[in-house]
Formats: structure tokens, sequence, C-alpha cells
């Protein structure tokens, strides 16, 4: 646990977030379910052994700190990762909802999970036989499948569990590398989306190879979108 200040709250608390997660338990010393909840926050946070970190605030000492909260009542606790903010709760509650709350900030991992992190194809095929529905452990051999060729294989491995951004990629890359379709900027696969707007509408191959060209762009990109309006203009 850390007692955190205006002053130190970027170090502590921000650049902390990067590698765990960062609870952060607002309170002041005259309020009573602060008092009560404190301690049991303190208590379960330390029973992650370092997989949560705590920091705590006294928002009659740190204006700013509850300022860019917008904290109106307290307690008040955010949970942080990353810099941003991942959940939140206000006032006081119970020790099992609180324990829920922060082990859902990180889990433990499972024997699964701690073979999933290794790169090489013996480890994330021994972490499917433990859990053959294991998503991070498809979506990294299936990437090793790619990169040496087969795609088919990278395919069905992904076919086995629903979508998410990373598997959309990565099959949308399988498709396009098994048709010999590759470019080597982005500049030239815009160029390509431009060109197959003309065939959308009455060729399907083309449509689908659209796809699975804006599907190998980040979906935060803004370009996404203005592709997918122009593909819909086009369509109806």
């Amino acid at each position: 646990m850390i007692e955190v200040t205006d002053a130190t709250f970027e170090k502590e608390v921000l650049d902390l977030s990067e590698t765990v997660p960062v609870v952060i338990d607002l309170w002041a010393p005259w309020c009573g379910p602060c008092r009560t909840l404190g301690p049991m926050i303190e208590k379960i946070v330390d029973e992650t052994e370092g997989r949560v970190a705590l920091a705590k605030v006294n928002v009659d000492e740190n204006p700013a700190i509850s300022q860019a909260f917008r904290v109106q009542s307290i307690p008040a606790v955010f949970a942080i990762k990353d810099r941003k903010i991942v959940d939140s709760f206000i006032g006081a509650i119970p020790e099992n909802q609180i324990k829920a709350w922060v082990e859902k900030l990180a889990p433990i991992k499972s024997p699964a999970d701690l073979l999933a992190e290794a790169n090489d194809e013996a480890s994330l095929l021994s972490a499917l036989e433990a859990d053959p529905g294991h998503v991070g452990a498809i979506a990294k051999l299936a990437s090793l499948k790619i990169d040496n060729g087969e795609y088919e294989a990278a395919l069905e491995l992904i076919a086995r569990v629903p979508e998410n951004d990373e598997l959309r990629q990565l099959a949308a890359r399988a498709r396009l590398l098994s048709k010999d379709i590759s470019f080597s900027s982005q500049h030239e696969v815009e160029a390509r989306l431009d060109e197959l707007l003309g065939s959308v509408r009455e060729d399907d191959q083309a449509r689908k190879e659209f796809l699975d060209l804006l599907a190998t762009f980040d979906p935060s990109d803004p370009k996404v979108s203005q592709y997918r309006k122009a593909l819909t203009s086009r369509l109806f």
C-alpha cells in the first residue's frame, strides 16, 4: 500500500498502472464508512501478492486528485490499468463484493495461462490440451501457423472460439496470404480497397477481399469507419 499525494500521483499511480492494476481508495479521516472499507480493501489487495497495487488518497489533503476523479462522495474506489480507469464503485460494500471486484482486475493464472505465455509451439499445444478454448494460446499458435505458411491450420484453430479483434485480424491475414494477396504498405492496401469498391456489389470475392483487407487495420483507425460507410453505400 502507498499513500499518494497530488505531487506523487503521476509516478506512483499512473506509471505503476502500466505494470499492474492499481486500486485507488479515496478517503478522509472524518468519513466513518471509509474507516470500515479501508482495512478490508487493504487486506484483500494484500492477498493478491502483488498482482494488484493499492494507493490511498486523503482527499482533504489532495484536492487535485479528487477533482480529477470528480469525486462527490466518499469512500470512492477506482481501478486504473494502463493509465485508464477500468472500474469503480462508490460507498462501502461487503467484503465478498470487494474481493470479487479486486480479483476481476487480475485473475489468478491457470496452468494453461502460464503455458500460453510462451511463444513456442510445444508450450502452446500443451496449453490447448489443458484448455482447448484458450483464446490467447489459439491466437499465438495461429500466428505461428501463418508465419509457417500453414494457413488452413491457422483458420481451423481460430474457428474453435468466438472471434475477437485479434483473431479477426489473424483470420483475415491467413485468408489473404492463402490467395497470395499481400502488400508492402498501408498506402497499397488503401489503393486496393479503393479499387475493390467498384466491384463489391456484384462480385462476392471482391467483397470478401475488401472485408479481409479492412480487418487487417487497427480497429481504432478512423479509416475503418470511412471504408465501412463506403462499402455500405455501394451495397445498398
